[in-house]
C-alpha cells in the first residue's frame, strides 16, 4: 500500500504537521495555566465576591438568570450519578423557565435510582464545596477550566436547542475569561462562582417546599424518592434543605479566615484613626 493512501497519510494531508503542533502547544498551555498555583486574593476581594454572589442570588429580578446556573449543576449532578451507578444516560434538557430534565434508563427502583434522584438538589452545594477546596489550594484558574471541561461533557448529553445555546454560552464566557483576563479578575470570578453555588443551593429547595404545599410538584425528586423509599416527600425536601444549608455554612467557614483577616485590618485602621 502506498504510504500516502494510509490513514496516517490522509490525516497528514488534512491536518499538516504545523497545525497539529499548534493544537498540542495550545493544549499544553491550557494545562500549564490550569495546573499553576495562584496566590490567594486579598481578603477584600473574597468579601466583594460574596457580596456580588448575594446580589446575584437574593434579588427576585436577578434570580431567574442565576437559577439557570443552579439548574445546570442540578441536572449535571443527576447525569453523573446515573453514570456512576451504572444507569444509561439518555439525555439532558434545559428549559427557558429554568427547569430541567435528565432522562436515564435502567432499573426503575433500587439504590441506583435513589442515588440519581438524591444527586440533583445536593449537587450545587457539593460542587460548591469542591470549588472551595480548589480555591484554598490556590487553583482558582484551574477551577474555571474544570468548569469548562464539565460544560463540554454536559454538552454531549444536551438534547434541546435552548439547552445547547445556554451551555455553549456559559462555556464561551468562561473560556474568554480564563484566556484573556488578568489573573486577579480570573480569581475574582472563580470566587464569585463558588459563593454563588453555595448561596444559591438552598433556594431551589425552598421553592420546592413551597410548590409541594401548593400541590404543584407531584413529580419532583422528593416525591419520586418518597414513592421509592416510602419516606415522606416532606422529609426528603427537609433533608435537602438541611444538607444545602450545612454546605453553605461549611463553605463559608472555610473561606471566613480571609474575611476575618479583613475585619481585623479594618478594625486596626479605625483604631489608629
Amino acid at each position: 500500500m502506498d504510504p500516502k493512501d494510509s490513514l496516517f497519510g490522509k490525516l497528514r494531508r488534512i491536518w499538516p504537521a504545523s497545525f497539529m503542533l499548534e493544537r498540542v502547544e495550545l493544549i499544553a498551555e491550557v494545562w500549564r495555566r490550569a495546573a499553576a498555583v495562584q496566590p490567594p486574593p486579598a481578603p477584600a476581594v473574597i468579601a466583594l465576591a460574596a457580596v456580588v454572589a448575594a446580589a446575584l442570588v437574593l434579588p427576585r429580578l436577578v434570580w431567574p438568570y442565576t437559577r439557570m446556573l443552579v439548574t445546570i449543576t442540578h441536572e449535571g449532578s443527576h447525569g453523573v450519578a446515573a453514570l456512576l451507578t451504572g444507569r444509561r444516560l439518555q439525555g439532558i434538557r434545559l428549559h427557558s423557565d429554568t427547569s430541567g430534565l435528565t432522562v436515564s434508563s435502567g432499573r426503575p427502583s433500587g439504590p441506583g435510582m435513589v442515588i440519581m434522584l438524591l444527586a440533583g438538589y445536593l449537587g450545587p452545594a457539593l460542587v460548591g464545596l469542591g470549588a472551595v477546596a480548589l480555591l484554598i489550594a490556590g487553583h482558582s484558574l484551574g477551577l474555571l477550566w474544570l468548569f469548562v471541561i464539565l460544560l463540554a461533557l454536559l454538552l454531549l448529553q444536551i438534547r434541546n436547542f435552548y439547552g445547547f445555546v445556554v451551555v455553549v454560552g456559559f462555556a464561551v464566557v468562561l473560556i474568554l475569561v480564563s484566556w484573556y483576563l488578568p489573573a486577579p479578575m480570573q480569581s475574582g470570578l472563580a470566587y464569585v462562582l463558588t459563593w454563588t453555588l453555595l448561596l444559591a443551593a438552598p433556594k431551589p429547595v425552598v421553592e420546592l417546599i413551597r410548590q409541594r404545599r401548593q400541590q404543584r410538584a407531584p413529580q419532583s425528586d422528593a416525591d419520586q424518592l418518597a414513592r421509592l423509599t416510602r419516606v415522606p416527600a416532606r422529609l426528603w425536601a427537609g433533608g435537602f434543605l438541611i444538607v444545602n444549608c450545612a454546605g453553605l455554612v461549611l463553605g463559608a467557614a472555610l473561606l471566613l479566615p480571609a474575611l476575618a483577616e479583613l475585619g481585623q485590618t479594618v478594625a486596626g485602621q479605625l483604631a489608629a484613626a
